[in-house]
């Protein structure tokens, strides 16, 4: 997303060239890749943990911090590995994500137009507002101290950064919509002045 819109504010005559069938097919395949690699590392180091806890989990779904507490092994340099391998790609992707913000903050400065800096800063905000929340949630999950952590936080917190970005990630997006705007006002005013 954040290349999507360094190339049309930065590139727009090049944005079809840039951007075509080819390079989306790319894009989503390294993501597919990563994503998948990702999973059949974490897969296999769960599969070949022994359990001596039991394997009854206090969540809704596995997480790997949860299934580690199950284990009586130390799996340290497994999970190290893994750990490694995810902060690389986190990293790499988030130093892609300032890269292109950094020039794309430099391009819409140079605009003369107040309006037109407008455009360009309406178009950029709500992705930078949707990964931030992801982003602050996930790294709150897996940073807090696991002294301070009880399996009802765990659950509130996994709710938090998987399900909360994703379900308002449409709504952020959608509120470019002028028409959703005034709809949402019309909602909030009736329902206001009702009381």
């Amino acid at each position: 997303m954040s290349y999507d819109r360094y190339v049309a504010i930065c590139k727009p005559l090049h944005y079809g060239t840039l951007l075509g069938s080819r390079a989306c097919v790319h894009m989503a395949a390294a993501a597919w890749a990563t994503g998948f690699l990702y999973s059949l590392l974490h897969t296999a180091n769960t599969f070949s943990l022994p359990l001596c806890k039991g394997n009854a989990l206090d969540q809704f779904f596995c997480e790997i911090p949860q299934i580690l507490k199950l284990s009586c092994s130390h799996s340290y340099l497994r999970e190290l590995g893994l750990i490694v391998f995810n902060l690389l790609v986190v990293f790499g992707c988030f130093v892609f994500i300032v890269v292109s913000y950094v020039q794309i903050l430099r391009a819409v400065l140079r605009i003369p137009s107040e309006q037109g800096r407008h455009k360009a800063f309406s178009t950029c905000l709500p992705h930078l507002a949707v990964v931030s929340l992801f982003l602050s949630t996930a790294i709150f999950a897996h940073l807090k101290p696991s002294s301070t952590s009880s399996p009802s936080t765990d659950v509130v917190v996994s709710v938090l950064y998987s399900l909360v970005p994703a379900a308002v990630n449409p709504l952020i997006y959608s509120m470019r919509n002028q028409e959703l705007k005034d709809a949402l006002w019309k909602l909030i005013s009736y329902n206001f002045l009702k009381y």
